[in-house]
């Protein structure tokens, strides 16, 4: 095990922001096994946002290039959480470099460059560099209970998926022009939470074997260029200068899996649905209800057979369900949890198995970043699909 590990966050927006406190908080996390951690650098070409998210999180400097970051002697571990149609650049760079890499979802912009990546990534780790993915969801004690319920045979087999990811940072027309508004159609909602959506169902329902009925949507077809550097999804001043979007603000499609079938609807202009990540899965011993706006709970269903008391109840998360006890200042129930935590979680298992922590011994690992091109070919599948008057595409 190594002396010490050196992190750095490239990215300074929202997303970024949340590993930078996730890798503060993640010796904290269970058992102190982990060496001792420097928070090194906060990576980012706006040198305002980068200095200021450093100095918010306690790293001791901030950098304007991934270059600099690559070539530092100090840094080992580094989280690359930018605009997808730069990842693969920056990761491969980093990984030539002999760091460390934990990717943002989804892999790339293109299915192309993640399975470019992924051949990378399996290159560096013969040389004994990770290169890992982050499905945060996967953390989230609510969903990993719903999994163990399924495989353990409380809830059975699944008979039907039916999710939903409804954001609303688009929904206003005067909302500035950013990355996320541009690229090839499937990039815009689809890529943006539908990767949630359609990697928490297989998690959950197993493979998908095939997807029909895709649809993509533009209901906003120019947004105003911002007047000065805008951060993740907030608002700002903008010029009466416009320009196109280029993809989708709502995506719909249907899936079969192995053993059941599943609906999935995502959207960026959903008002008043700022985060909705909601889904229901039926199986053959009941069901169980998750709605991240309630993320400390699930709802639960199990036929007791007569029919007269059947229903959903309210489950509490608490230390005896996933991830929750020793990972929790206060891990009682009902203390609360949220997506925040799951990040710190997520961190934490990557520094173990950089660290070199046995699997036994560890959290459940990050994906690997063939899970991260399995995750866009079912995004590309959708696009195809909708492109095809929702031609069925078999996987």
């Amino acid at each position: 095990m190594a002396e010490s590990l050196g992190v750095a966050v490239i990215g300074a927006g929202m997303a970024g922001k949340a590993h930078a406190a996730a890798y503060r908080t993640a010796s904290a996390l269970y058992s102190p096994v982990l060496p001792p951690l420097r928070l090194v650098s906060i990576g980012d070409v706006n040198a305002e946002f980068g200095s200021l998210a450093a100095r918010r999180f306690g790293y001791e400097r901030n950098d304007t290039s991934w270059q600099a970051i690559a070539e530092a002697d100090d840094i080992d571990v580094v989280s690359v959480v930018i605009a997808n149609s730069l990842h693969r650049e920056v990761v491969e760079g980093l990984l030539a470099a002999g760091k460390h890499v934990l990717c943002e979802k989804p892999l790339s912009d293109t299915l192309e460059d993640a399975r470019a990546m992924a051949d990378a990534a399996r290159a560096a780790e013969a040389r004994g560099t990770l290169a890992r993915i982050g499905f945060t969801f996967r953390r989230t004690p609510g969903i990993a209970y719903i999994r163990d319920l399924i495989g353990n045979g409380t809830l059975g087999n699944v008979l039907h998926f039916s999710g939903r990811y409804w954001t609303d940072y688009g929904f206003s027309p005067a909302a500035p022009m950013s990355w996320r508004y541009k690229g090839g159609p499937g990039s815009g909602a689809l890529a943006d939470v539908g990767s949630h959506l359609t990697y928490i169902s297989e998690f959950l329902c197993g493979d998908i074997t095939s997807i029909s009925g895709g649809r993509l949507s533009t209901a906003i077809h120019k947004r105003p260029l911002p007047l000065s550097a805008v951060m993740g999804h907030d608002h700002a001043a903008v010029s009466d200068v416009f320009e196109a979007v280029e993809n989708d603000d709502y995506a719909a499609f249907n899936a079969e899996f192995a053993n059941g079938a599943g609906s999935f609807e995502v959207s960026r202009v959903a008002a008043g649905h700022a985060n909705s990540l909601q889904f229901e899965v039926f199986c053959e011993n009941g069901g169980a209800k998750f709605n991240q706006r309630r993320p400390s709970e699930i709802q639960l269903f199990l036929n007791d057979g007569s029919g007269n008391e059947n229903g959903y109840r309210q489950v509490i998360l608490g230390p005896g369900h996933p991830y929750i006890a020793g990972g929790l200042a206060m891990d009682a129930p009902e203390v609360g949890f949220g997506q925040n935590d799951a990040f710190g979680y997520q961190a934490r298992a990557f520094l173990e198995e950089v660290a070199g922590l046995s699997a036994e011994a560890s959290l459940p690992r990050c994906a690997t970043f063939d899970e991260g091109v399995r995750n866009m070919e079912l995004l590309g599948a959708v696009t195809d699909s909708a492109l095809n008057n929702g031609k069925k595409i078999t996987l």
